[in-house]
């Protein structure tokens, strides 16, 4: 998820009662559930270094102690006061855990099993970022301050309370577990459909049904079959009609794949796309070349992808250049 949601939900926890675990509780636990998103550092080495680094080791299951533990160092340091170790690294280890299951949910994925396996797992349930999550986590913080105003709290100068937005975090934490329990039935229906239909009489060999920006019934559907990909929208609340679905053929035995994949940046990208279509244009120079472009389906449309990584090969095959772009990019 995005910095907002996991400093929010850093926030909601101390609220909820993890600031009673340790003095500086609140700091820490900001620290902390934005700690995994240490990566960021790894974009100085470019695009392709980002990818490969980004959701690496700092998320994963092995890593949790270790990015518990820095944010309780760092404030310790800072602070120059006494913390309760105990309680300190305890908290801060849910808030990673927070940090860990959020990115879980959405469609980029997340390398739980580093490093002893790199497989991506992903819940699919909602975009890196979700429109509803941050309206709750507006209530969450926007709350507390806006009933101290009605209480006439500030005005009586009556003595800071505690548990100040204790019932707001509460109510925020619950309704963001229960959106995205919520969130996780409509997506088994969603992928249920896809999986039942026949696509030009191809069977499915595997789906995915990505999360509607705004609309928790809608959900972009990706089919592969053998030899295409096909596109549908899937909204839950009609009848769904595969015969509607975009169909992207594979692209045959092409010479210049094989050079491409050859490439250690098109290798990296395809440890990354889960779903990824080949195309291939003539290149202006040199003569005879070929551009290869690979771009992942989830991210973007093949006129505006996502993702997308190239790979300029020669009349002998070899390959010139290669090129990672990040962002939606537009055709030339």
């Amino acid at each position: 998820m995005d910095t907002l949601t996991h400093t929010a939900m850093g926030l909601f926890l101390s609220r909820a009662g993890l600031n009673r675990w340790t003095p500086r509780a609140t700091a820490i636990l900001i620290l902390a559930a934005n700690a995994p998103d240490i990566d960021f550092l790894s974009a100085a080495g470019g695009g392709i270094t980002y990818l490969h680094y980004h959701r690496h080791l700092t998320h994963s299951l092995a890593a949790m102690p270790v990015m518990a533990l820095l944010p309780v160092l760092l404030v310790r340091g800072a602070a120059g006061k006494p913390i309760r170790w105990a309680g300190a690294c305890a908290a801060a280890l849910i808030a990673v855990a927070s940090h860990l299951l959020l990115d879980w949910t959405n469609i980029y994925g997340i390398r739980l099993a580093l490093p002893f396996s790199g497989k991506w797992f992903g819940g699919d349930l909602t975009g890196v970022v979700d429109l509803w999550i941050w309206g709750v986590c507006l209530v969450g913080v926007a709350g507390p301050f806006l009933s101290r105003l009605v209480g006439s709290e500030i005005a009586s100068g009556a003595p800071r309370d505690s548990r100040h937005g204790l019932g707001f975090a509460v109510f925020a934490l619950l309704t963001v577990f229960l959106y995205d329990g919520g969130r996780a039935v409509l997506h088994g229906r969603a992928v249920a459909q896809l999986e039942s239909r026949l696509y030009r009489d191809s069977i499915p060999l595997r789906v995915a049904a990505l999360p509607s920006p705004v609309n928790p019934f809608r959900w972009r559907g990706l089919v592969e079959t053998g030899d295409f990909y096909a596109l549908a929208d899937v909204s839950l609340a009609d009848e769904f009609d595969p015969t509607h679905a975009t169909i992207l053929r594979k692209p045959g035995p092409e010479p210049a794949f094989q050079a491409a994949r050859r490439a250690p940046l098109i290798q990296e990208f395809l440890q990354f796309a889960q779903f990824p279509l080949w195309r291939v244009t003539p290149a202006d120079q040199p003569e005879d070349a070929r551009l290869v472009e690979v771009f992942d389906l989830r991210f973007g449309t093949p006129q505006e992808p996502g993702f997308l990584a190239s790979a300029l090969v020669d009349s002998d095959l070899r390959v010139e250049r290669t090129s990672f772009q990040f962002g939606k990019v537009r055709p030339r």
